[in-house]
């Protein structure tokens, strides 16, 4: 068995200088494409649940294929993670259903579309850390709000996003406040806001520093140096899968998501996770769209799937590859729930601490 805490996996790679894709999931399919991916290099895996995925999929149909997918590939340590938990029902759910992390996302109230203050923030997610440290789960969470710094808002997924227009501070988290969320919270990584958004359309243009603050990454690591650090909304948008969505009937607007090579740059100033869902999902549908375009007489579900599977496993292998990830499987050593559970009871993983989950206790 090879499940592992977000905690444990993101201090191995801060202690090796990766980062880990994060990979959003609804179904059987894409959990096999991640893990033949991440077996073909040997990187462990972080597969991600939102509050939608468990709704279409049911907690007892995901909670089997985590267990199946483990069985199948014991030598990959696995980090099932629920994504944007919006209160601490969300959260306890996904955990008793063998989440292994948690995000708490009180950037945004319980109707997961209204901006919350700090202090509701720093409240709710305090509750969340006592509950998941308790049983040795780990938890994420977010200060800003997840949007756009082009037009000022937020685009919803699975039913998750501000709505309307918000400031420029609340889309740029606050490296001050960040410093005290962190240890107000002791949040095990931390979700921030930087210009990057949900879905396909991030930007109108390839990006640079006015509309993605990489800046402020270096300047919270800077600040926060053993935090692990999250970049939310980090598909890339290839060029060649917009292409080829729509060459066979496709109707994707000219788009630009967030550069690899800027997602490499955040790895170097203390990004641990890197959240990616688009990319897999336009990888698929491309797929999808070519077969029924090729072979319109196809009615046999196995023959989209296959393909599109293979093409989602070829990403997700790329992006392993790219984050530095390939290759460190095998050199770690998974730390049971119980023995996480202790040490967060003993202080050795509160914030400021650094890879200590991977010393021996």
């Amino acid at each position: 068995m090879a499940r592992i805490t977000l905690r444990q996996l993101l201090d191995h790679a801060a202690e090796y200088g990766y980062g880990v894709p994060a990979f959003n999931i609804n179904n059987m399919e894409q959990g096999l494409a991640i893990m033949e991916a991440a077996a073909a290099v040997d990187a462990p895996v972080i597969i991600q649940a939102s509050r939608g995925a468990r709704s279409y999929a049911g907690d007892l149909m995901l909670a089997k294929m985590t267990d199946a997918l483990e069985q199948m590939y014991p030598q990959i340590p696995l980090c099932m993670h629920q994504d944007h938990g919006n209160d601490e029902a969300t959260c306890a759910t996904a955990i008793k259903h063998g989440f292994t992390s948690v995000m708490m996302d009180g950037s945004l109230k319980v109707d997961a579309k209204t901006p919350a203050d700090f202090a509701y923030n720093v409240d709710i997610t305090r509750r969340v850390v006592d509950i998941a440290h308790w049983i040795g789960a780990s938890v994420e969470g977010e200060l800003g709000v997840l949007g756009s710094l082009e037009h000022g808002g937020g685009e919803q997924e699975d039913g998750h996003g501000v709505e309307g227009k918000v400031s420029e501070d609340q889309l740029l988290t606050d490296p001050d406040q960040a410093v005290a969320f962190v240890h107000a919270t002791k949040v095990d990584a931390l979700a921030i806001a930087m210009g990057t958004s949900h879905g396909a359309y991030k930007f109108t243009r390839k990006p640079d520093g006015s509309i993605l603050a990489m800046h402020l990454v270096e300047e919270i690591h800077r600040r926060l140096p053993n935090t692990h650090l999250v970049m939310h909304g980090s598909s890339s948008v290839p060029q060649a899968l917009q292409d080829t969505f729509n060459s066979f009937g496709g109707e994707m607007p000219q788009t630009w998501g967030v550069p690899v090579e800027e997602i490499v740059r955040g790895i170097k100033h203390g990004v641990r996770k890197v959240n990616i869902d688009t990319d897999c999902r336009l990888a698929m549908a491309a797929i999808f769209r070519k077969v029924a375009t090729q072979n319109r007489s196809e009615f046999d579900p196995r023959k989209f799937l296959k393909p599109a599977m293979d093409a989602m496993r070829d990403l997700c292998r790329e992006r392993f590859e790219q984050f530095g990830t390939a290759g460190h499987a095998v050199r770690i050593k998974v730390v049971p729930l119980s023995e996480m559970a202790r040490r967060y009871r003993s202080g050795a993983l509160d914030p400021g601490t650094a890879t200590l989950a991977t010393a021996a206790a």
